[in-house]
């Protein structure tokens, strides 16, 4: 449904360089990022965990980033009554780079396909356990979103649903944060949405 490819990760970069958007290079960039709230604390709720190794300093994203995940996360859970999960937020760049020794298929910490975790705008959503409703009921939340360039979703090789919220997000109300937003209620799937999606787990 969401394929990856060097072409995507490459118009990412684009779009976060076109936003002048910063990119963290260690942990004290990460400190500074997170005093001055250009990146924002994720908290856990009813609707939204967070991966048990996933460290306090790294539960951290962009403000607009965040809202999507509080937005979707509540939507989930008000259709299923369970939480999702969240296995990784923002990255520096010397983590990324050990993270590349252990991990053949992560995306290096520089260059035009440079992990958009580095700017704090993606998280990893665990697929794990998710039944096939459940993830059609994602895609059908997520599609519209990604037609409008608010979202960029990449189904990754392991279990995961990697997402890049750009800015826009943040713009959808007139600049509001923290609203819910109109697409958590106009784009509930049908279902014939579940039909159509198949009996396959991702």
């Amino acid at each position: 449904m969401f394929p990856g490819s060097h072409e995507l990760l490459v118009q990412q970069n684009q779009e976060l360089d076109r936003a002048q958007a910063f990119r963290v290079i260690n942990d004290m960039d990460l400190v500074q990022h997170e005093l001055s709230q250009e990146l924002v604390p994720v908290n856990e709720t009813e609707a939204l965990k967070l991966a048990d190794n996933l460290e306090n300093n790294r539960r951290y994203c962009r403000p607009w980033t965040r809202d999507f995940l509080q937005d979707f996360s509540q939507a989930f859970y008000e259709q299923f009554h369970t939480p999702l999960t969240v296995n990784s937020l923002v990255r520096t760049m010397e983590q990324q780079h050990k993270l590349r020794r252990s991990n053949r298929f992560a995306a290096p910490e520089w260059g035009d396909t440079a992990s958009t975790h580095l700017a704090g705008v993606s998280f990893d959503l665990s697929r794990r356990g998710l039944t096939p409703i459940q993830y059609a009921w994602i895609t059908s939340y997520l599609l519209p979103l990604k037609e409008a360039g608010m979202v960029d979703p990449i189904e990754e090789r392991q279990p995961v649903l990697h997402i890049v919220v750009f800015d826009k997000y943040g713009d959808r109300l007139g600049g509001a944060s923290g609203g819910t937003s109109a697409w958590s209620e106009a784009n509930e799937p049908t279902e014939t949405t579940y039909l159509s999606a198949g009996g396959s787990q991702p």
